[in-house]
């Protein structure tokens, strides 16, 4: 049975099991047993007690009673939880720990129950049916994990197989109702995961908290009621870590002792964020401890360090004495109060720096090794924005401290672990943003990453052994729910999806929370959703960022395939049965919706401000009413969302217009013009902002269709006509009477019109005036068509998606591969092994190469853009390399370092998803040529390839690509 088929058969039941690990080659002792009749949970309304030992860990226990809820879920009838096995049982399920739980010992001792892949692992598991396993009991499903957590895992995974989701209370995913429940009789193995510490970031959460006090605890600002939940849905997603919330609108963590309490009973390990050492707290705690500890002139000591190490060191050292007692980690180092840079009055230089951060580590070790003693691990040092700087300047840090990688807040990784590094005895994680508040832009409101760029991400940082600790920041948690389970199904199983198929992670996950028959329509909207988001965030929105004269339209094209989508989401949910309308809309048709409206806004906001400039009169208030009337229906959806789904369950917990935070784009401005009570015959063709001067371009090739906008510049209507100077030119409309505005498209009728190069003319009349539109028409006939190869230069470039290469060389133990789902179009190529060493001479025979044919009509020295994916390197460089035919190639050097800054080339690149990289090419003689692009460094992705020859225009987005002849 492959990995697939048994996925396939699960799903096909309502559920599928997230672990891969556990499908057994056919053919294995294991495989035949699995063969064995399933396990009834639930059988003729009569359910299987559940036995956990009552000396087994607390966390077994209370996941045990989870299972148990999970069966009445399901099932309608509530199991009893047995602390002691009872004398008589026909079926009876059996939890417990290995080395906590006496029966389950028992039965690994007399060869029983096989624990030999699972027992002294790391949160390992086994799931299997055992007959007679007990005296009196006839058959037992035992459920037997090599730590506590290990155990917790294999209950929900049982859970989640019976058909509860994880999401079932975050995104009311509703439980199907069976009266018979069974589960399948294994062996099931979970093997130990890729990441020992998996978990979130609650971060940057108004609205969380603005949620949490209105529904949960109205007397705290996320307290015990609200963590529970968090504690809950990690532990059903396979996450055992937190950070949790601490900004100033939130309670602190350890303000209500009962958090921490809860987090042990639940097994979930707390820690804290860069800026939070020790487990404190900066935000809420420092100030009254300063205040407790004046200076003997009655000053306030300030939170640095070489000006009062001992108040600090005192102030750490309460926090590990407190929570000693929990399995918790710890952050060392340090960083200034409330995610500021580092305070050091006294020490101003790079060096001096490194020698105070130095101290600082020695101090807290010592304050640890005092308090909490072995049990302090693990340790964690985070090099976050300008404390990178003073690791990559010397800070000393411990062999055993798990360093903590950064990436550059916009989900590329800042630099990863040398060689060195990667055998430290504390290991290393990362930090990763799946939501910030930051510059140059925030993104706070919706899952916008690319599910393809965050599994090009993790896989190279697991490459480089980056495997310790995988925490992600995941803003308020809601919207966040698709990442999120992508990313902590990566760090169990890193190697569970590979570049072809991360949309079949959607296909599954979607299976799961809707149903298999809409699993993969779901995952296709999702894919093109996170594809409009690559181009741009809907947070990062902004005027005249899209063309609206150019390609098509390029602003316009991009709304036509969000409204598409949103089409195709409306069809499927009208299709889903009424229990599942509240979770699609949280996890689908919002956030489709909103990033459409966001964009919406926008667009007609940008149409608006041309039409000022075109000298419009009643299309221009159109385009001003359309914009604010997109702005009013995304206020009205969110407002559905925060008070009518799950009968206004969620209320306050999403809001892209937080009054604390950053804010997601709001309202455009827009201009409207005084009527007047006149008519006007105005013209823009497309490819000019008014009239127009520059023709419409056609090519036998491309086959495109063009726009010419036709509007009033007055108010009252208009008569008008349209008359092409040749036959063969074909016209949406040719006319009619004229309030506002219309848009009319341009074609050519190619098996009619003549060979060669042609300027054939479009006549306009109306209101008294006559206007011309000058077209370009180049015909080679469809001989040439057929017999094409390549890409073809047409409309003064050629467009190549990267994935689209002719021929790829591997060299040197490293290739490029193709990443589906990845960047503004299908796919992407990557350099790989990502921890391959750069080349840097005699690329045509040493470097990996993809090849493109390319059929010139023009010849010259053209500008080359290479668009590739943003990735950094601070301690190396992001290059590649073209060449065309045999010339000499070009070294291009991407941008290596996250500045942090506004309006720089490292924003730039965040914001718009890739870098242009530019060299130039020279054609000697139109025809056939070859484009060859090199490695330099590994890991760069590369999106698309676009030559200039005389004719591209400025826009946003790369031209669609330059027609090639399907193979």
């Amino acid at each position: 049975m492959t990995r697939k088929s048994f996925l396939q058969g699960m799903a096909a039941v309502g559920a599928a099991p997230l672990l891969p690990a556990a499908v057994l080659p056919a053919g294995t002792a294991e495989a035949a047993a699995s063969a064995r009749p399933d396990f009834p949970l639930l059988r003729n309304g009569t359910p299987a007690d559940v036995f956990v030992d009552a000396a087994d860990d607390p966390a077994v226990l209370r996941a045990a009673g989870d299972l148990v809820a999970d069966v009445e879920r399901v099932g309608g009838v509530r199991p009893r939880l047995l602390h002691t096995v009872p004398q008589r049982a026909e079926l009876l399920v059996v939890v417990g720990t290995i080395g906590a739980s006496p029966v389950i010992d028992r039965l690994v001792r007399h060869g029983r129950l096989d624990a030999s892949r699972v027992k002294g692992r790391w949160e390992a598991s086994v799931t299997q049916v055992v007959d007679r396993p007990l005296p009196g009991v006839d058959r037992a499903l035992v459920i037997a994990g090599s730590d506590r957590r290990g155990t917790v895992y294999g209950i929900y995974d049982t859970s989640e197989r019976i058909g509860v989701s994880p999401w079932y209370w975050w995104a009311d995913v509703p439980v199907v109702r069976r009266d018979t429940v069974t589960v399948p009789a294994g062996p099931f193995v979970r093997q130990e995961p890729a990441v020992r510490y998996r978990g979130i970031f609650i971060n940057d959460e108004q609205n969380l908290t603005t949620w949490s006090h209105r529904t949960q605890e109205p007397d705290k600002n996320i307290g015990p009621r609200t963590y529970e939940r968090v504690f809950e849905l990690l532990l059903r997603l396979k996450a055992n870590y937190l950070w949790p919330a601490m900004h100033p609108y939130s309670d602190f963590f350890n303000k209500h002792r009962e958090n921490p309490e809860l987090a042990d009973r639940y097994g979930i390990v707390v820690g804290s964020s860069h800026p939070e050492a020790m487990l404190r707290n900066g935000v809420h705690e420092w100030e009254p401890w300063a205040e407790e500890h004046r200076n003997p002139d009655g000053t306030l000591p300030l939170y640095d360090y070489t000006v009062n190490p001992a108040v600090i060191s005192d102030y750490w050292r309460a926090r590990a004495r407190q929570n000693a007692g929990y399995e918790s980690s710890w952050t060392i180092g340090m960083r200034g109060l409330h995610d500021s840079a580092l305070e050091t009055k006294y020490a101003t230089t790079i060096p001096e720096k490194v020698a105070v951060m130095n101290d600082i580590i020695a101090d807290q070790r010592r304050i640890l090794a005092e308090e909490v003693g072995e049990a302090a691990t693990p340790q964690i040092f985070i090099p976050y924005k300008e404390v990178l700087e003073l690791y990559n300047a010397g800070v000393q840090v411990p062999d055993d401290v798990t360093l903590i990688w950064p990436d550059d807040n916009h989900g590329n990784m800042r630099q990863l672990p040398n060689e060195t590094e990667r055998h430290r005895s504390g290991g290393n994680g990362i930090y990763y943003h799946l939501s910030y508040w930051g510059r140059p832009r925030s993104y706070l409101w919706l899952d916008t990453t690319q599910l393809s760029k965050v599994w090009q991400e993790l896989r190279r940082v697991h490459d480089h052994r980056a495997d310790r600790m995988w925490i992600f920041n995941v803003g308020d948690i809601k919207s966040i729910e698709t990442g999120l389970s992508f990313c902590l199904d990566m760090a169990w199983d890193v190697d569970r999806w590979g570049p072809d198929d991360v949309e079949d992670f959607l296909v599954e996950w979607a299976g799961r929370q809707f149903g298999r028959r809409h699993g993969s329509e779901i995952a296709a909207i999702r894919t093109e959703y996170y594809r409009l988001a690559a181009e741009r965030r809907p947070e990062f929105i902004d005027k005249a960022i899209f063309s609206t004269v150019h390609h098509g339209d390029e602003a316009g094209r991009r709304l036509a395939a969000y409204e598409e989508l949103l089409d195709r989401v409306r069809k499927l949910g009208a299709k889903l049965p009424e229990p599942y309308r509240d979770a699609f809309y949280e996890l689908v048709e919002y956030p489709v919706h909103g990033a459409y409206l966001m964009n919406l806004k926008y667009y007609w906001a940008d149409r608006n401000a041309l039409a000022v400039r075109q000298g419009r009169g009643a299309g221009t208030n159109r385009f001003a009413d359309l914009a604010e009337a997109a702005h009013a229906e995304e206020q009205a959806i969110t407002r559905r969302y925060n008070s009518e789904i799950a009968g206004g369950k969620w209320d306050g917990i999403v809001n892209p217009y937080p009054s604390q935070i950053p804010k997601a784009p709001g309202r455009p401005a827009v201009t409207r013009v005084p009527r007047q009570e006149t008519s006007g015959l105005g013209l823009a063709a497309e490819g000019n902002e008014t009239a127009a001067s520059r023709p419409l371009s056609f090519s036998s090739y491309t086959r495109d269709r063009r726009f010419v906008d036709v509007f009033n510049t007055g108010f009252l209507p208009l008569e008008w006509q349209a008359e092409p100077s040749h036959p063969w030119i074909r016209l949406s409309t040719s006319g009619g009477e004229l309030t506002d505005q219309t848009r009319i498209w341009v074609e050519i009728d190619w098996p009619r019109a003549p060979e060669g190069t042609h300027h054939p003319m479009l006549t306009f009349t109306g209101a008294g005036t006559t206007a011309e539109v000058p077209l370009r028409v180049v015909n080679d006939g469809e001989r040439a068509r057929q017999r094409a190869r390549g890409f073809v230069e047409a409309h003064g470039y050629v467009s190549i998606d990267a994935a689209h290469f002719d021929r790829r060389v591997a060299r040197g133990g490293a290739r490029w591969r193709v990443v589906r789902g990845l960047g503004r179009r299908t796919a992407a190529v990557e350099a790989v092994p990502t921890t391959a060493p750069p080349i840097t001479e005699d690329l045509p025979t040493r470097s990996p190469e993809l090849r493109y044919r390319v059929r010139f009509t023009s010849t010259g020295t053209f500008p080359v853009t290479v668009f590739r994916l943003p990735s950094l390197d601070e301690r190396g460089k992001r290059r590649l390399a073209i060449a065309l035919d045999d010339q000499p190639p070009t070294v291009l050097s991407g941008q290596a370092i996250a500045t942090g800054n506004r309006g720089d080339a490292w924003a730039r690149n965040v914001e718009e998803g890739i870098e242009k990289l530019t060299a130039r090419v020279t054609v000697t003689e139109p025809g056939e040529h070859v484009l060859r692009l090199f490695m330099v460094d590994p890991a760069m992705a590369v999106d698309q390839i676009v030559i200039d020859t005389g004719g591209l225009p400025v826009s946003y987005l790369a031209p669609p690509e330059s027609y090639q002849k399907p193979e």
